[in-house]
């Protein structure tokens, strides 16, 4: 009777052994990390450091060579057209001046002896008294003495030229911004001694990569926006021009940027941050772990808030680097819409269906 009754336990253990044998294995809950897709369609550049400064600017140097002894102006004055900035001693242009009035006054009274001396014979020759020979030498006389005159004026003016030279004046109404030779200082005619520039037309300059800035040349889709401090901003008219050649040392190109009545923050030589933006077709970021490559297709997984599951989707990619990828955004089937809920690690351990949660 004992040996019966284990006999029946034992074929009980094996039955219920078999049945948990056949019962499929629940598919686990795996956590997963993930974001919501946002439909970009604009391509966002920098922010760029760059400064305000003015369209038209003048370096401004005395004609002549001489030694400074007086510079009435310094950086951020307001200056007037026509008015003095700065001055040579004058001393040696004083005497050529003063030379040339002396020559001038000889060359007048020679003339006028002359002039007189012709009148005289004129008479003279014509009843015959005053030989014809001798009258045209009178007369050649007085030409001579009025040349003589001519270029004594014209010395005379030359050295008044260069008298007033030794001042330096302002072409036009503006601010200095910058002053490079100080009073008592030897300087070369054409030697820049200040930089006049007009307030009134500022713009942008900014230094972009080179590659940018060969598509900045043609930016009419293009919106620059300037902002300054996160406070003041304002966005700029248009792309004036492109530096053609790059800067030695730091590889950039200087664009300006023209603005249109920019508001009394933007003071000249101020620094600002420049962002460019542009229309793109609609696009996705994501990190690059969302991507799954197989067959040569790309893929990402969907999560199904409503069932917590997972499912493949194939997408195109746009553009990658090491840390995003780029795919397209829309109603496709190979597109991403806007507020898709896709899994951004895991993306090679997750089966088709796979129940999944979602960490907070």
């Amino acid at each position: 009777m004992m040996v019966r009754r284990c006999w029946i336990a034992a074929i009980l253990l094996l039955g219920l052994a078999a049945c948990r044998d056949d019962a499929p294995e629940a598919t686990p809950v795996r956590p997963v990390l993930s974001v919501v897709a946002v439909v970009r369609s604009t391509d966002t550049l920098g922010p760029f450091a760059g400064t305000i400064e003015p369209r038209y600017k003048a370096d401004l140097g005395f004609r002549i060579f001489g030694r400074m002894v007086a510079r009435f102006v310094d950086v951020g004055a307001i200056v007037a057209k026509d008015q003095e900035l700065a001055a040579l001693d004058p001393a040696v242009q004083a005497l050529a001046v003063r030379s040339a009035q002396a020559t001038v006054a000889g060359a007048e009274a020679q003339y006028a002896n002359a002039e007189a001396e012709e009148g005289r014979q004129r008479d003279l020759a014509q009843r015959n008294i005053t030989p014809p020979a001798q009258f045209e030498l009178i007369q050649r006389n007085r030409e001579t003495a009025e040349a003589n005159l001519t270029r004594a004026r014209a010395s005379l003016r030359k050295a008044k030229d260069l008298l007033s030279f030794t001042q330096l004046k302002a072409d036009f109404d503006g601010v200095v911004t910058g002053r490079y030779a100080e009073p008592g200082q030897v300087v070369n005619a054409g030697q820049k001694i200040v930089t006049v520039a007009r307030p009134e037309i500022k713009e942008a300059v900014i230094a972009v990569p080179n590659e940018l800035a060969d598509t900045l040349s043609h930016a009419n889709d293009f919106t620059m926006t300037v902002d300054l401090d996160h406070v003041v901003s304002m966005k700029a008219a248009g792309v004036r021009s492109v530096d053609p050649t790059a800067d030695a040392t730091t590889r950039t190109r200087s664009v300006f940027l023209t603005l249109d009545d920019p508001p009394a923050a933007f003071r000249l030589g101020i620094t600002i941050a420049v962002t460019l933006s542009r229309p793109v077709s609609p696009r996705i970021d994501l990190p690059a772990t969302a991507l799954l490559d197989k067959g040569g297709q790309s893929f990402v997984w969907l999560v199904d808030p409503a069932k917590s599951t997972v499912a493949l989707h194939e997408v195109t990619v746009l553009s990658r680097d090491e840390d995003t990828v780029t795919v397209a955004a829309g109603s496709g089937a190979a597109d991403l819409s806007n507020g898709a809920r896709v899994v951004i690690a895991g993306a090679h351990s997750l089966a088709p269906g796979q129940a999944v949660k979602l960490a907070p």
